[in-house]
């Protein structure tokens, strides 16, 4: 059966490692930035750990959900505020990139929301 707040919390934490990957200059050249690889590598780790909790203990999926992208959420508007404030890398794909995951881990976290409390079979 599949597991939607296992799929976003995946989906999530590669986006964020395909991005740490990107300013790392590993994926592509000319977008390295390091304290954008050391926030998404960080924002990854923790959405990785939300989905280690939700296979070690399915009772605590939506949890662990909600506080991983919650956190990764607010780490995805300090990033927009640092673009905005001119600090931050502000590339087009940059911003392209913070707007997609935002509505992702939007999506992610309604849907962790709406899940019965305690059952990791059943989702919204």
């Amino acid at each position: 059966m599949r597991q939607p707040i296992r799929v976003f919390l995946l989906v999530e934490a590669a986006a964020f490692a395909a991005a740490a990957l990107a300013h790392s200059g590993v994926l592509v050249n000319g977008y390295e930035h390091q304290q954008a690889r050391i926030a998404e590598s960080l924002t990854a780790l923790v959405l990785l750990a939300g989905l280690a909790l939700s296979w070690l203990h399915p009772a605590w999926t939506r949890q662990a959900a909600i506080a991983a992208q919650g956190f990764a959420l607010l780490g995805t508007l300090v990033g927009l505020f640092t673009i905005a404030l001119g600090v931050g890398p502000q590339t087009a794909p940059d911003v392209a990139y913070h707007l997609g995951v935002l509505a992702v881990l939007v999506w992610g976290l309604v849907a962790a929301a709406r899940a019965p409390a305690g059952d990791a079979r059943r989702h919204a």
